[in-house]
C-alpha cells in the first residue's frame, strides 16, 4: 500500500470519523467516495484467517451436480488450503487431490444473506490464475428468485477468464430472453494481457436502466433495460456476489486440464460496494 494513499485514507479518519463511527462493515482505509459513488460496503481482508463468516459463506450445494457445468472440482467449506486470508490478500486455491470422487478441491465463496443489494458499483482487484483448466469467476445471483430459477431470475458477470485463453476477459449477462442454453447471450470480451501476472480492478456498476462492466476503469461491456419486463430485466432485485475459482467444465474445460500446473490461485485484494 502506498505512503500516499496512507495518508489520504488518514485525513479522510479524520474528517469524517464523526458520521462514519456507526458504520462497521465499513473499512476506513478504503475511498469513501468515487466519482458520486458513495463507499457503503468493503473487504479489505487486512487480518490473517478464513475470510470473515460476517461477511463471506461457503457455497457447496451444486457438488452433487457439478454446478451445471460439469466442472471437474469439489468446492470445500472452511479448509485452509482452498481459502485463506494473508497478507492483505483472499487466496482461493484449486488443489490436484482427491476428495468426494473428485480430482481437485477449490473453493466458491458468497456474500449472500451477509451482503445483498439492488444496484451500486462493485469493485473487486484481483489477480487470476492461468492454465488449461482454470475457470476463475466474479459475479453475482439473485438472492431471493423471484421471478423463477435460472436464468429467469438472472446472472451478472463481472469477470471471467479461462486459462486457454489466459489474456481475455470477458463479461456476460444471462436472462430468459439471453443466455448461451438458447444461443442469445449478451457479453463482450476485453484483452487483459498480464491480468494472471497483475492485479487489475473489474468494476460493475449497475443503475435502473442499465448496468456496465469496465477493467481497470475501461468500459467493455452494456447491457440495458429494454423496458420490456423480468425477460430482459431482472435486475431490478437484490444480487449478491460470488467469489470462485473452478476447474474444468463445459467452457473451462475445453481444452482438457493441465495437471501438471497445480496448484492455481486467484487473489483477491479488496471487494468494494458503493452508492449513489
Amino acid at each position: 500500500m502506498s505512503r500516499s494513499f496512507l495518508l489520504f485514507s488518514f485525513i479522510l479518519y479524520r474528517v469524517f470519523l464523526s458520521s462514519l463511527a456507526n458504520a462497521s462493515d465499513v473499512d476506513l482505509s478504503a475511498p469513501m467516495d468515487k466519482g458520486g459513488w458513495k463507499l457503503i460496503w468493503s473487504e479489505e481482508f487486512d487480518y490473517t484467517g478464513f475470510p470473515d463468516s460476517t461477511k463471506w459463506s461457503y457455497d457447496t450445494e451444486g457438488n452433487v451436480y457439478q454446478w451445471g457445468n460439469n466442472e471437474a472440482q469439489y468446492y470445500t467449506s472452511g479448509r485452509k488450503e482452498n481459502a485463506w486470508v494473508s497478507d492483505g490478500v483472499l487466496r482461493i486455491t484449486a488443489l490436484k487431490e482427491p476428495m468426494e470422487g473428485r480430482s481437485y478441491t477449490s473453493a466458491r465463496l458468497i456474500t449472500k444473506g451477509k451482503g445483498d443489494w439492488l444496484y451500486g458499483r462493485f469493485e473487486i482487484r484481483a489477480k487470476l490464475p492461468t492454465g488449461r483448466g482454470t475457470w476463475p469467476a466474479i459475479w453475482m445471483l439473485p438472492t431471493d428468485w423471484e421471478y423463477g430459477d435460472w436464468p429467469k431470475s438472472g446472472e451478472i458477470d463481472i469477470m471471467e477468464n479461462v486459462g486457454y485463453d489466459p489474456d481475455t476477459i470477458v463479461g456476460s449477462s444471462h436472462t430468459e430472453k439471453y443466455n448461451h442454453a438458447i444461443g442469445t447471450q449478451k457479453n463482450a470480451k476485453i484483452a487483459c494481457p498480464d491480468c494472471y501476472k497483475a492485479f487489475h480492478v473489474y468494476a460493475l456498476e449497475w443503475e435502473e436502466d442499465e448496468y456496465r462492466l469496465y477493467v481497470d476503469d475501461q468500459l467493455y461491456f452494456t447491457f440495458k433495460n429494454e423496458g420490456t419486463g423480468y425477460e430482459v430485466w431482472p435486475y431490478d432485485k437484490r444480487f449478491h456476489i460470488l467469489l470462485n475459482l473452478a476447474i474444468g467444465g463445459n467452457w473451462g474445460g475445453q481444452k482438457g486440464i493441465d495437471d501438471s500446473l497445480f496448484p492455481h490461485v486467484f487473489e483477491i485484494d479488496y471487494v468494494r460496494v458503493y452508492k449513489k
